[in-house]
């Protein structure tokens, strides 16, 4: 029964679908759901790819608008909001205090409104630009990768307030969730892309891995919000390089 109850954690945190959840959860359920992040990834990721699946013979334009539209509403934006949180705070050479008020400020900022419109944009003229059989690919990969961050964020960073959302997540994070998610995801990468899979769960790793590290630099760990960002950088990793790797002849 704690198998179920910490799979619709994960379900309940990443995702507006509603889970009653009936049984008592502890402190130590949180981070133990960080093991079903990827799964809960693969879940969305199969309805990104239907919903493009069924937009397949629209204009490109329309497809990659609907793509994202279904992608925001299915998360409730929750990732996007710590992105935006996160380019306001880490803007300029600010104190490791004044950035986390000002993450806490509910209002977005310049910084905020740019940084997420800059990543929409971007988003949006990926879905645009690939091919419709390898869009399907790209939107399972990207989904389960971006949730593997999560775990890898939260298993080698310690929290940086002394209260807040995701403080459990990280407390109770263990390594062997971080390993299984990684194996877990790899595997996926390998049946859905082959040999260029493998090469773009190394690069995204690394690449993620550095980010998680220049976040702890400036706050001493990470938070919600810097959780979210890290999402979102994934997400738009994966779908760039994806595109890039799918349009190499390897």
């Amino acid at each position: 029964m704690n198998l179920v109850k910490r799979l619709l954690i994960a379900l309940q945190f990443l995702t507006i679908i509603p889970v009653n959840i009936k049984r008592k959860i502890s402190e130590e359920d949180f981070g133990r759901s960080l093991v079903y992040f990827p799964i809960v990834g693969l879940l969305l990721g199969l309805f990104l790819a239907l919903i493009a699946f069924i937009a397949g013979p629209l204009p490109p334009l329309v497809r990659g608008s609907l793509i994202l539209i279904a992608w925001i509403i299915i998360t409730g934006g929750i990732h996007l909001d710590g992105f935006a949180d996160t380019c306001d705070g880490f803007y300029g050479k600010r104190s490791r205090e004044d950035i986390l008020k000002i993450m806490r400020d509910s209002r977005i900022g310049a910084m905020g409104a740019a940084g997420l419109t800059a990543l929409l944009l971007l988003k949006f003229a990926i879905l645009s630009s690939v091919a419709q059989e390898d869009l399907l690919k790209i939107l399972v990969i990207t989904a389960v990768f971006a949730r593997w961050s999560q775990v890898l964020a939260c298993t080698i960073s310690k929290y940086a307030r002394d209260e807040g959302k995701a403080k459990y997540f990280i407390e109770y994070a263990k390594s062997g969730a971080c390993a299984a998610g990684a194996l877990f995801t790899l595997i996926l990468f390998w049946l859905v892309m082959s040999i260029k899979g493998v090469i773009l769960f190394a690069l995204l790793s690394a690449a993620i891995f550095l980010f998680i590290k220049c976040i702890q630099r400036r706050i001493g760990g990470m938070t919600g919000d810097t959780l979210g960002a890290t999402s979102e950088v994934a997400e738009t990793a994966a779908l760039l390089l994806g595109l890039i790797l799918l349009s190499c002849k390897i």
